[in-house]
């Protein structure tokens, strides 16, 4: 399940994610814009960071999209994704932090129709929740392989829907 796109605590977050040894360079004020519901642990969830494709520089677009295009079976295939939301949007699926409600500080306003943002589009979100299992996946068989420290980060959340 999607859940709607939120802002969160980022300095809470961010003290977290450094408190348990990752980093995560996530500081502009902008929402995470895509947060899939766990399907192991209610309460937590999976929140993917995106932007505006249209924003990046050619080489910014090129780098992306070599990622992309790597053959499936190369983790680092599912590390972005480009899908269309009110904009041409990446989503940065290799930048997923686990979050719980306790961090996130209020919903998402979009600028066009001033309600809460929603990704409705199921072809995008098979998409998304597709590479976010991958990414997970081999997280769960390389224990703080990506910058962000997911598994620690995890950790530390559970013992606090407790």
């Amino acid at each position: 399940m999607i859940k709607n796109a939120m802002y969160f605590g980022k300095r809470d977050l961010y003290n977290l994610i450094k408190r348990v040894g990752g980093e995560w360079n996530d500081t502009k004020d902008r929402p995470i814009f895509c947060c899939i519901e766990s399907l192991e642990h209610k309460g937590l969830y999976w929140a993917i960071p995106v932007g505006n494709y249209n924003h990046r520089d050619a080489s910014a677009k090129r780098r992306i999209n070599n990622f992309i295009n790597l053959p499936p079976e190369n983790i680092a295939s599912c590390y972005y994704h480009i899908g269309q939301t009110t904009i041409k949007s990446i989503f940065f699926i290799s930048d997923v932090i686990p979050v719980i409600d306790k961090y996130i500080e209020r919903g998402y306003i979009n600028n066009y129709t001033a309600s809460i943002h929603i990704v409705k589009n199921k072809t995008l979100i098979s998409e998304l929740e597709n590479k976010l299992k991958r990414i997970l996946a081999y997280e769960n068989s390389n224990p703080n392989f990506f910058r962000q420290h997911i598994t620690d980060v995890k950790n530390e959340l559970l013992k606090e829907l407790i």
